[in-house]
């Protein structure tokens, strides 16, 4: 008898714990909002226009996709790890109307898919640069606009460098594949 509660007890707490919230992973980097005159000059810098699918990857509050949406009438996704941050960039969204344009997503940038966007915008560390360059130059299509606010991508050399206010922007495409 002993012997099944002991089972029962095991079973039991197995479950609960089975059912037990998922944890959140922590941030790779600090939340740092992007500058609005920023924003505008990294929408700007990638020629964003009607038609578009924008991906912020390390979305914060969601400006880029929500300025993008706003000023352009794309569709944009925003990818957050912060579950905070998901929540103040859905209100971004609805407080500028763009709700229906806009997803934001509570995802890993590094497991996250986002083949289908024509624009991808980061503020990220160089050090992620680099490790995201790969999926970048693998699952987007030739062609495809990519803008980082402040740090580069190491060797990968930009198309376009731009300073603003003591800020750097730059843009690369992504190139064609080689058989």
């Amino acid at each position: 008898m002993p012997a099944r509660l002991f089972c029962f007890a095991i079973l039991f707490s197995s479950a609960a714990f089975a059912q037990a919230p998922a944890r959140t992973q922590a941030p790779d980097v600090i939340y740092v909002p992007t500058p609005h005159e920023v924003v505008d000059e990294m929408l700007k810098l990638a020629d964003v226009k009607k038609g578009d699918v924008l991906y912020d990857l390390g979305s914060g509050d969601g400006r880029i996709p929500v300025a993008a949406a706003k000023k352009f009438g794309i569709r944009a996704v925003g990818i957050d790890i912060d579950p905070q941050r998901i929540e103040e960039a859905k209100e971004n969204a609805r407080k500028n109307g763009v709700a229906k344009l806009v997803e934001f997503r509570n995802e890993d940038l590094f497991k996250t898919r986002f083949s289908e966007a024509t624009v991808v915008t980061l503020y990220l560390l160089p050090d992620l640069n680099v490790k995201l360059r790969p999926r970048l130059w693998a699952e987007l299509k030739p062609g495809t606009r990519i803008v980082s606010h402040q740090f580069d991508m190491g060797n990968w050399k930009p198309e376009r460098k731009v300073e603003l206010n003591g800020r750097t922007i730059y843009l690369w495409r992504v190139p064609k594949k080689t058989p």
